[in-house]
Formats: C-alpha cells, sequence, structure tokens
C-alpha cells in the first residue's frame, strides 16, 4: 500500500490543480442528487464544486477542508455565482465539534485518505453529526483500480466493515471518479479511476 497523504501533499497538489478540479460536481453525486437536501454537510469539499451544486439545488449546505486554501476558492466561487453556502477550515476529524446536525453528508474522496484509526475516527464522526435516518453518499477509490498512482485503494468488505455498528448500508455500486483530460503527473484507467459509491444510512 502506498504511504498515506498527509496536509503536506494536499498542499503540494492544490498550489498546482488537483486532478479531481473538473470544474463541476462529480456524476455519481448528480445522479444521486434527488435523494440529497435539506441540511447538507460536505466533508472533505476542496473547492466547493460538490457542495455548490447543492446550494444550487437549494439545500442548505456546510462545506469542511482542512486546507485554507480550497475553502477560500470555494467561498470565492459562491460568491462568484451568487450561491448562499458555508464554508470552513475544519479537520474532518473534529465533526464532533460542529454544531449543527445534517440530514444527509456527502463524501467525494475523503475516506480513502484515512488511516485505519483515523478511518474509525471519521465514522464515530459522521455518527455524530448525521440524523438518524439521515444518509452518507461516499465516493471512494475502489480496490479495482490498478496500480498505486492516488489514494488508497478500498475494498466493498472495508466499507461494510466501517460502518457496520450504527449503520445500515444500503448499496455499494461501481462507478468512475472523473478527473482533468490533461492530467501528467498521474495515470489512472480509461474513463476515470474505479470507485465505489456507497449509500449507507444511519440507523435510529
Amino acid at each position: 500500500m502506498p504511504p498515506l497523504p498527509d496536509r503536506s501533499t494536499f498542499e503540494d497538489i492544490y498550489a498546482r490543480q488537483p486532478p479531481w478540479e473538473i470544474g463541476r460536481p462529480q456524476k455519481p453525486f448528480v445522479d444521486a442528487a434527488d435523494r440529497i437536501s435539506g441540511a447538507v454537510l460536505d466533508a472533505g469539499c476542496g473547492t466547493g464544486e460538490n457542495a455548490l451544486y447543492f446550494a444550487k439545488r437549494g439545500a442548505n449546505v456546510t462545506g469542511i477542508d482542512f486546507l485554507a486554501g480550497p475553502i477560500d476558492r470555494a467561498k470565492q466561487k459562491a460568491a462568484e455565482r451568487g450561491l448562499t453556502a458555508t464554508f470552513q477550515v475544519m479537520d474532518a476529524l473534529a465533526l464532533q465539534e460542529l454544531p449543527q446536525v445534517f440530514d444527509n453528508v456527502i463524501d467525494s474522496g475523503l475516506f480513502h485518505v484515512f488511516s485505519d484509526d483515523d478511518r474509525r475516527r471519521y465514522v464515530e464522526g459522521l455518527a455524530s453529526v448525521l440524523k438518524p435516518g439521515g444518509r452518507l453518499f461516499l465516493a471512494c477509490f475502489s480496490d479495482e483500480e490498478p496500480g498505486e498512482q492516488g489514494p488508497r485503494r478500498v475494498s466493498k468488505k472495508e466499507i461494510t466493515d466501517a460502518f457496520a455498528v450504527g449503520w445500515v448500508v444500503e448499496s455499494i455500486e461501481p462507478t468512475r471518479f472523473e478527473v482533468r483530460p490533461d492530467l501528467t503527473d498521474f495515470s489512472f484507467s480509461p474513463g476515470g479511476p474505479k470507485a465505489w459509491f456507497a449509500v449507507v444510512r444511519r440507523a435510529v
């Protein structure tokens, strides 16, 4: 398994243009959009494309990221587009500190960056901010994506194991991450790196 990324890794990636910065929301979340409404948390929102998509649809969106640069860009995008959303610098391992609870949480590419211990902390934090019966919509790198470039690969079993207690895994479907077509630093499967899209409900 390749080493897990740290803050400096992401700072370096954002100093250029991240592979996932495609100027639009990721397709799995667009396809699931009719199920995602109300108060929505975007955990690891980056520069806010997914969050702003749901804000435009009328959701009350909060986006968090642990780097200030992407959050500043997300705020700028919201202002440029005339959209209302809350963006704040925050570590997703400290979700218990959020004063709000949410109807839905979206996670596009955050879950797969965590170590096993941090993954457990993250899931515990999700339980503290998601209403009973609320859903997490999660896109992560799949173990079916070959090679070692990019983030840690995740198996279906790892997803079900992570959410074994206090959650109901409603579905895990194969999908793709869309990435920039001009990538030179990374090489992924044609059509974009293989991913899982999971829908997980917090048990009542």
